[in-house]
């Protein structure tokens, strides 16, 4: 039987199958790789100098919405976040008792209308401990960017955080609307936050209407409310409070900051 003549295509692809292939031909960027390099490090490069720029800018705009409206803290936040309850109900400065404000600024801050949110003074006379950096030169301007920008704990990256913010807290807020927030988001129990929500767990009234004695003992129990109680006050805590309410009439001629 006669065989069926090949094509001449036929024979063509036959040629090509025989030829080994061979490895496509690098292009020009996988032959040369620095270019791609060198847009990846100018990425990052733009991204590390736009980062603080754009965290300065939100902490800018968070400062100028809380000149007008009360903040939470970063413990309410982070209790929201857990499903943990918060009792805290904001009030203007003015509904609080002056009893109140003597006693924290003659506790935590004498020299709060002097300075400009930082007390320079005395955050160079602080020594350090091994724990970390001492609430000793911690201004109550300090104490309030810390509650509502930073996070609990000692540390020196947070206290040398604190120090801008607080510059920046005392420029746009001032001094009556930074006692005011202070005032509202301060820590004072489990799950209280607030002069009005503690002075009505801890005495049953409104925080317009704390005596001076109370007002001391809300003082007390700042640096530690969690251990320590104003409703049920220790000896210690009785003996701190007296000595902060002996300090109340020397911070009155102080206060001047305070008024409208």
């Amino acid at each position: 039987m006669a065989v069926p003549e090949e094509s001449e295509a036929e024979r063509h692809g036959r040629d090509l199958r025989r030829i080994p292939s061979r490895p496509l031909a690098r292009t020009a960027a996988s032959r040369n790789p620095g270019p791609r390099r060198r847009t990846g490090l100018r990425r990052a490069a733009t991204l590390i100098t736009l980062a603080p720029i754009a965290i300065l800018a939100f902490t800018l705009t968070l400062a100028l919405v809380y000149s007008v409206a009360t903040p939470p803290s970063t413990l309410m936040l982070g209790r929201w976040l857990t499903l943990q309850g918060v009792q805290r109900d904001s009030v203007p400065l003015e509904a609080i008792a002056p009893a109140l404000v003597q006693a924290v600024i003659a506790s935590e801050d004498q020299r709060f209308c002097l300075h400009n949110g930082v007390d320079w003074g005395a955050l160079r006379d602080v020594v350090d401990d091994e724990e970390g950096p001492s609430r000793g030169a911690s201004t109550i301007t300090m104490q309030t960017v810390k509650n509502v920008f930073l996070w609990p704990g000692r540390s020196y990256i947070r206290k040398g955080l604190e120090i801008p913010l607080a510059v920046m807290a005392d420029a746009v807020w001032g001094k009556r609307r930074t006692m005011e927030i202070y005032l509202n988001v301060a820590e004072w129990g489990e799950g209280i936050f607030g002069a009005e929500a503690a002075a009505r767990h801890w005495f049953r009234k409104s925080a317009r209407d704390l005596t001076r004695n109370e007002a001391a003992l809300l003082a007390a129990v700042l640096p530690n409310p969690i251990q320590r109680s104003a409703g049920k006050p220790t000896r210690g805590v009785r003996a701190i409070a007296a000595r902060i309410q002996g300090r109340m009439g020397q911070v009155e001629g102080l206060m001047g900051c305070l008024r409208r």
